[in-house]
């Protein structure tokens, strides 16, 4: 997203705009669908020249806002998704708390990606709010551009208003019902990224504890062929994490690039063992259970490491429970009925209160706005329940295959006997 330049943030300072033309810039960017929800570059802009990248990586994970390159389908909505997961670091941290985050927040709604989504949903409410400001000033009368009052056009027409009362009584429901629903998916987020932390930790642990315990007292330790039981321990603990990723993920976006990887670093024969599996995770879990079960090592150590495997079997598992149930539907279908409803009602209420408005005209935006509000926090909800396709995993799985690759290369006990020291 583009900072704001100091000198918008001074004249912003010093005049702020309207609520009626703010709600108005809004509304032209929701009611165009076709427009990109992250702001891309236009084609006059300066080229901007990036420092290529001084680490390289094998995989095509996507983080931040999508460039501009990339198809119009993929700025908002379901394809957006792949461009969700971030990862933070300390400069990340340092933006995140920054003093001028809201004025940047406010100033790029036009740009959210959340927003755009809800272009159908916010047109309808405020073409109900529209059709109410036209309908009563047929039936009841309006004033023209120039101050001047008219009577109804069509006086046998009824004026179209609800009392406020019932939307005020049906607000804290409402309220309790889109907590729950926002808590609730933000609850199953939670739980699949601590599902993920477990497996980080759980790799690093079962390789540290395999190259520190490799061998035995007094047995003679073949460098070459220690070297290569670690590695294939490291191989199949990556190639765990790596088949769990691909089995949480949408074919589509990554079954060519799992094969890819795959046949990158494993032998053909190990890796069409797991690609031809009909469950991967559990195929890979179960040849590193093979390569842990054939190190030298007394077995009461062996059987601790087979410890983090079952810790494997459980992260597996219950991200396997959330990605096959959703929310309960009808709890979620009856939100989103209420919500509509509520919603498309609204300007019924809003008619008599804005009447100091000319024509009620103010109600359209204030309906749109709410609108937004109201959506955005459902939209969120519902972005928010499969948290998979949102959760960095491919990162995860490359900082797993990293530094299980760096901690299987350190000597173990095997190795320090001769010198009488430990690494």
């Amino acid at each position: 997203f583009a900072p704001l330049s100091s000198t918008q943030l001074n004249s912003d300072n010093n005049t702020m705009p309207s609520f009626t033309s703010l709600s108005t810039l809004l509304l032209l960017a929701l009611s165009s669908p076709q427009i990109s929800a992250f702001a891309p570059l236009s084609s006059t802009s300066t080229p901007i020249n990036v420092a290529p990248s001084t680490t390289t990586s094998t995989t095509n994970l996507q983080m931040g806002p999508p460039k501009t390159d990339i198809v119009l389908s993929e700025t908002y909505g379901e394809g957006s998704r792949k461009y969700r997961r971030t990862v933070y670091t300390h400069n990340e941290w340092v933006k995140h708390r920054s003093s001028d985050r809201f004025a940047k927040n406010l100033f790029s709604m036009v740009n959210s990606g959340v927003y755009k989504s809800l272009a159908k949903e916010v047109f309808a409410t405020t073409a109900v709010a529209s059709a109410i400001v036209a309908w009563n000033g047929i039936a009841g009368g309006y004033t023209d551009f120039n101050g001047v009052e008219h009577g109804a056009i069509m006086s046998f027409l009824p004026q179209l208003v609800l009392p406020l009362t019932p939307f005020t009584l049906l607000s804290p429901s409402l309220g309790l019902l889109l907590v729950f629903r926002t808590n609730s998916s933000y609850g199953r987020w939670d739980e699949a990224r601590k599902m993920w932390g477990l497996n980080i930790n759980h790799t690093r642990d079962l390789n540290r504890m395999a190259t520190a315990w490799y061998g035995h007292d007094n047995q003679i330790i073949d460098p070459a062929k220690r070297a290569e039981d670690l590695r294939q321990v490291s191989l199949y603990t990556w190639a765990f994490v790596r088949s769990m990723k691909r089995h949480l993920s949408p074919p589509s976006e990554d079954e060519e690039a799992f094969v890819e990887e795959l046949y990158a670093r494993m032998a053909p024969e190990q890796a069409e063992a797991i690609i031809s599996a009909a469950h991967r995770p559990n195929r890979a879990l179960y040849d590193l259970s093979v390569v842990i079960d054939k190190l030298p090592m007394h077995f009461m150590r062996k059987n601790e490491i087979n410890k983090n495997l079952s810790i494997f079997e459980d992260t597996l598992g219950g991200c396997e429970r959330l990605l096959s149930s959703p929310v309960p539907l009808f709890y979620t279908r009856h939100t989103a009925r209420f919500l509509s409803t509520w919603l498309l009602l609204l300007p019924l209420a809003m008619y008599q209160p804005f009447s100091g408005s000319w024509n009620h005209v103010a109600m359209i935006p204030a309906t749109a706005l709410t609108s937004v509000f109201l959506f955005g926090i459902d939209e969120l909800s519902t972005q928010l329940e499969e948290p998979f396709t949102i959760l960095p995993m491919q990162g995860f799985c490359d900082k797993i295959g990293g530094w299980c690759d760096e901690i299987v290369s350190w000597r173990g006990q095997g190795l320090d006997k001769e010198e009488q020291q430990y690494y």
